[in-house]
């Protein structure tokens, strides 16, 4: 298959994931949220299993603005002991809480923050459909009751968080819960 061919492919398959009957969720984003605030260092505490991150630990992502207004995205982690790094691009829409982010090329993703904590220390972010959530943190665990309270969110919304990956952040064993 040529590049153009997969490019297309993979478009359409983006187009149509939000078209697929599944759970239904509610992936409202946030009414309000300062971006200068949010940016910096996110360690992903949970998420669900998808392709792109399979056997990832010590996950997280970095976001800094560009001169041009986006956003660098850089995600990093280590996978069967080697470091994996994927550069993206974000830019922001209309709709406070809701960006756009991509990894390759033109195609982007919605990037939908759903709770952010009045600190700005952890939020549930999900996508445009049901099958991607992640609980990110801005240390490597969460507190009991900041873990607690974006669980109970994303189950108040429709996600299955019998789902979640608890993402190992280093050699302590308590974080594979997201617990400290």
């Amino acid at each position: 298959m040529n590049m153009r061919m997969m490019l297309g492919a993979i478009a359409a398959a983006m187009a149509l994931s939000g078209c697929v009957s599944g759970p239904k969720v509610n992936n409202a984003p946030v009414a309000a949220l300062d971006l200068n605030r949010y940016l910096g260092e996110w360690y992903e505490i949970a998420r669900f299993d998808h392709s792109f991150e399979r056997g990832v630990e010590q996950a997280k992502a970095n976001y800094t603005q560009n001169a041009d207004g986006t956003i660098k995205v850089v995600n990093s982690g280590i996978k069967n002991g080697k470091p994996k790094t994927a550069i993206g691009k974000g830019k922001t829409t209309d709709t406070p809480g809701l960006l756009r982010v991509s990894f390759f090329g033109p195609f982007y993703a919605d990037y939908r923050v759903m709770l952010i904590d009045k600190e700005y220390t952890y939020a549930l972010v999900g996508s445009g459909g049901a099958d991607y959530i992640w609980l990110l943190s801005r240390t490597p665990g969460l507190s009991e009751t900041a873990k607690s309270e974006l669980l109970a969110e994303a189950r108040r919304r429709g996600y299955d968080t019998d789902k979640l990956i608890w993402v190992r952040q280093g050699k302590d064993e308590t974080t594979r819960s997201g617990v400290k």
